[in-house]
């Protein structure tokens, strides 16, 4: 039995289990930060996470980014599949990625779903961490996949605030590169989640992709930037987080936000 999910509230779970009881079409839009498939190696010297060739430090190694190969691509088919369903036709899904997961993510988009893309975001981080291996470029920026839930042939009217996008570009068209600096640390006063993002590069997403009043979703939501942003801005949310030490630091950051503290 489906039923449709309450707004504005952050629950606890497997985002598939949670996905799969609701009904169609229930949320408008969705901005995704799923696992990168990083702990699982990756193509790096190890499996027990992403390493270094001079250091024993392991930046990633949470359980929930660690998958095989076919395990990686099977779970981005269902949850991704599963937000196509959920969300309502023409409606927005933006994801983040890295080169470990991007192009796996827009080839399912485009290829098993048969979604439309429309962009593909690049976001600089000016201040990324350097690179000590000295045997890569640093890694310094991410991509968000933007994709329309219809068809390419039959997508149509979705929502692209264009000029609130030329308004926070100082007047020009927005590029697709957008510089924004990694999550500073007065947005990581609750806790610290590895994968992050800033409230100023979700707020910009939440902006430009959704209308007031309108419910977004965030089916991996880590420490709660979507909700914050959000609200901040007059939509509804709904997150879905299965750590429970993260669905704390979520509630406590909006319970923060709403009182006009640190965000």
């Amino acid at each position: 039995m489906t039923r449709e999910p309450a707004p504005n509230s952050i629950i606890e779970g497997d985002c598939l289990e949670v996905m799969r009881q609701w009904p169609d079409a229930c949320v408008d839009h969705c901005i995704a930060d799923p696992p990168f498939g990083i702990a699982s190696g990756g193509g790096r010297r190890g499996k027990r996470g992403l390493g270094w060739a001079f250091s024993s430090h392991v930046t990633m190694q949470e359980s929930w980014d660690r998958f095989s190969k076919d395990e990686f691509f099977q779970f981005n088919v269902a949850w991704l599949s599963e937000v196509c369903r959920v969300v309502k036709p023409n409606g927005n899904i933006l994801v983040f990625g890295t080169y470990h997961n991007i192009y796996q993510i827009g080839f399912i988009l485009q290829n098993v779903l048969s979604r439309r893309v429309n962009n593909s975001i690049v976001w600089f981080k000016p201040n990324a961490q350097p690179n000590i291996t000295a045997r890569t470029l640093t890694e310094s920026t991410e991509q968000i996949v933007w994709a329309v839930n219809d068809t390419p042939t039959k997508a149509k009217g979705w929502t692209f605030n264009y000029w609130k996008a030329k308004e926070l570009a100082s007047g020009k068209q927005m590029r697709n590169l957008w510089e924004i600096p990694c999550t500073p640390p007065s947005e990581r006063a609750f806790g610290k989640h590895p994968a992050q993002k800033p409230l100023a590069l979700v707020e910009r997403l939440v902006l430009i992709a959704s209308n007031p009043g309108e419910l977004v979703l965030d089916p991996f939501a880590g420490a709660g930037t979507l909700a914050v942003a959000a609200e901040r801005q007059g939509r509804r949310w709904l997150l879905i987080e299965s750590e429970a030490r993260y669905v704390e630091i979520a509630r406590q950051r909006l319970a923060a936000a709403r009182s006009g503290g640190a965000s």
